[in-house]
């Protein structure tokens, strides 16, 4: 309804008012002619004395014009309350917001300037006569005598300091080299001697444990098995039996890197298999 009446606006709410009025005034004469005509067809010879004639009588319309002004009367008032009106200070806001805005957006970007390129110095080239330079050349003091001695002396301390280093650099333990360790005779030669001397741990035994237990260690420089340990075990003894025959191991062959012995870490497995029943 807000909508219908800010179109029509204020006037025309005011000329529709007015043609209901209208409208009304029309209803009620044309009732009253219509019962006009009614009542002098059957009351032409009764109540001739009346001072009022019934068909003009407006007390018998007197319910229906209160209720049309009652009904005009909420029309106009609800008509009133519902015609929109605007307050000047939200206007005033408003238009300073927008001035605000056009003038943020005028603002134009700054624009950053390249710093100027370096300048490139050249250096100025002087020419210098062949003649100098042959003189420079030439200017060779040639009083020095060599000294074999010193000569040889010095050769033989550089040679000493080289060995040094070489054997520090060669004292880690490795991992791959040149010529991996191995064992004097070969790896059939000593899994036969830890065949002889391994012995079935007794509760493996019992439990039925087979397997490979996993044995990590160092072949040093002169062939010593060292650091043993165990890399991956099964349990019921045998870890403790393969490090014991490993202990009595005989020496490998070491392992050589730039024809040199080093250390070199390993691992092997010592295979623990019940005969079969």
């Amino acid at each position: 309804m807000t909508t219908f009446l800010n179109t029509i606006g204020f006037p025309g709410i005011i000329i529709g008012l007015i043609l209901m009025v209208i409208g009304v005034v029309f209803l009620l004469k044309h009732l009253i002619h219509k019962q006009e005509k009614e009542l002098l067809i059957h009351h032409q010879d009764t109540n001739s004395l009346s001072k009022k004639y019934p068909g003009v009588d407006l007390e018998n319309y007197r319910g229906l014009i209160f209720k049309m002004g009652l009904i005009f009367s909420l029309v106009f008032v609800l008509a009133i309350f519902e015609y929109p009106t605007f307050e000047d200070a939200n206007l005033v806001e408003l238009q300073g917001e927008r001035a605000e805005i056009e003038e943020m957006q005028e603002i134009p970007p700054t624009e950053h300037l390249p710093p100027p390129p370096p300048k490139i110095m050249h250096p100025e080239i002087v020419e210098v006569p062949n003649e100098e330079e042959i003189e420079q050349e030439i200017e060779i003091d040639l009083d020095v005598e060599a000294d074999e001695e010193t000569v040889v002396e010095e050769v033989q301390e550089i040679l000493v300091e080289e060995n040094e280093d070489e054997g520090e650099e060669f004292d880690e333990v490795f991992q791959i080299v040149e010529d991996p360790a191995e064992p004097n005779g070969g790896y059939k030669a000593f899994y036969a001697h830890i065949g002889e001397n391994l012995k079935y741990p007794r509760k493996a035994l019992d439990l039925h444990v087979e397997g490979k237990v996993y044995i990590k260690f160092v072949v040093d420089k002169d062939g010593s098995l060292t650091n043993l340990e165990i890399a991956r075990g099964i349990g019921a003894g045998c870890d403790e039996e393969a490090l014991r025959v490993m202990g009595k191991a005989p020496k490998w062959k070491p392992g050589k890197q730039r024809g040199r012995a080093v250390k070199q870490q390993m691992i092997i497995p010592i295979v623990f298999k019940l005969a079969a029943m």
